[in-house]
């Protein structure tokens, strides 16, 4: 039964403080009644004996302390779930914005969610195709893998969200995919790309959007991950789908975050994030992966802007600590007019070994992989060589290799955002490039390897 009451203290910002109050809890739901009879909605953000510190979802405007009634609802934010969430656009809390009807759930899920039990995880090995070169390739996506794309303001993460959102598949299965897609702190224009991108290509159906637009509140933001997790381990764990989840921007949740805990009145931690940002952080990331007994996964890939293009920023910082690699777009790829971005040198999947090689992807896969990252090293070198002494002063060799790393940039790397290459397409290209280079200087290759595919495009 939900308690009411009319001892509102304070109003400051988006914080309120009630008195008087009795079996309040941390992270409950509640509603204010304003005297006009308008219905806002909080939650509880800290319980000091009679006193509750709740934070509102809407604004503060018009709360007459003396008017208006508190309703403290006895449970915190949950998810109604429902395999008719496919094909379906929410809002931040889980609200359908897409003028369809309610769902009707099956069931009402926390959506803080359980912690996975370690020993209850199966290890990641199987081979997810996303149709991008520059990952399948080389900075291979495995199912159950958390696989961060670092990004940077102004460049076109978006782009490639959507299109791995399309084009990611699991191969050798005819089982479900899913992607549960959750955008946070985007703008207007950004939710209706990635609403009608979905929609044209028809990947909508086999999609559940969640958007929390720039303008909503802070505390929406902070939620809005969660509900997209915990729609995915439905999915995953009771209809035994496999679901990749994209969030983006992370950097926009982290300031969320950030603002909640000034509201506080917390000790600030580094560049001002709480201190609790990793734990908070990894509460997030760690509700992906494999289940042992359960045919179903969540694979997650966190998208996140670097404030002022640096790695060491707190956010891509503790994400790098939490998750099992990174994907790095770079702005002077951008500026070449590389389609997508990915710097693959920096880049990395720490589990890419376990999703190539025979019966996964090819046999060839692994050799090729670790040559293209070779050959493409030397060929920057050259590059950067001959800017400092000019070309005359480059071996015949490393002439080649300056060639060769324009070509992989171009033909390899560069894609475009409406291209899915197979991993076939995506070995041939690769063989198709090493086989600008010598056959002597492709020594990570086995010889078996070199007889079947040098030279042959």
């Amino acid at each position: 039964m939900p308690r009411e009451y009319r001892t509102i203290q304070e109003v400051a910002g988006p914080l309120m403080l009630v008195q008087g109050v009795e079996q309040v809890t941390y992270d409950e739901l509640g509603e204010i009644e304003l005297a006009n009879g308008e219905i806002r909605r909080c939650r509880v953000l800290e319980i000091d004996g009679g006193n509750a510190l709740v934070q509102l979802f809407e604004n503060s405007t018009g709360i007459n302390l003396s008017d208006s009634r508190v309703r403290f609802l006895g449970r915190s934010m949950e998810l109604g779930v429902s395999g008719d969430m496919l094909g379906r656009v929410f809002d931040g809390l889980g609200n359908p914005i897409d003028d369809g009807p309610e769902i009707l759930p099956e069931e009402r899920r926390d959506v803080n969610g359980l912690p996975m039990n370690p020993a209850a995880r199966s290890y990641p090995q199987e081979f997810i195709q996303t149709g991008v070169s520059a990952i399948d390739g080389l900075n291979t996506l495995v199912r159950g893998q958390k696989l961060p794309i670092f990004s940077a303001s102004g460049l076109p993460h978006a782009n490639l969200a959507a299109q791995i959102a399309r084009q990611a598949r699991v191969r050798g299965t005819s089982e479900p995919f899913a992607v549960v897609f959750a955008a946070m702190g985007i703008t207007f224009e950004e939710a209706h790309f990635f609403t009608e991108s979905f929609r044209a290509s028809g990947a909508l159906e086999r999609t559940v959007l969640f958007i929390n637009l720039a303008n909503d509140p802070a505390v929406e933001r902070i939620a809005t991950p969660k509900m997209a997790l915990t729609a995915a381990e439905y999915l995953a764990f009771e209809k035994d789908m496999h679901v990749l989840v994209i969030l983006t921007d992370i950097t926009n949740y982290a300031d969320a975050l950030r603002e909640v805990s000034a509201a506080r009145k917390e000790v600030p931690g580094r560049r001002g994030y709480p201190g609790y940002m990793y734990t908070d952080l990894a509460s997030i990331y760690e509700r992906a992966g494999r289940q042992q007994g359960k045919s179903g996964s969540i694979t997650l890939i966190p998208i996140l802007t670097m404030p002022e293009d640096d790695k060491t920023h707190p956010i891509p910082d503790l994400t790098g600590y939490i998750t099992e690699g990174q994907i790095i777009l770079s702005r002077e790829l951008y500026r070449k007019g590389i389609a997508p971005p990915i710097d693959v040198l920096p880049s990395l999947s720490r589990l890419k070994d376990k999703g190539i090689g025979e019966g996964k992807t090819r046999a060839d896969h692994s050799n090729t992989m670790n040559q293209l990252f070779a050959a493409y090293a030397r060929g920057k070198e050259a590059k950067e060589l001959m800017v400092i002494l000019g070309e005359a002063a480059l071996s015949e060799v490393d002439l080649i290799y300056a060639r060769f790393a324009d070509a992989f940039e171009k033909e390899y790397v560069s894609q475009g955002y409406e291209t899915d290459r197979g991993i076939e397409e995506t070995l041939r290209i690769g063989w198709k490039l090493l086989s600008i280079l010598p056959r002597s200087e492709l020594k990570r290759i086995d010889e078996k390897f070199l007889d079947l595919y040098y030279g042959k495009e």
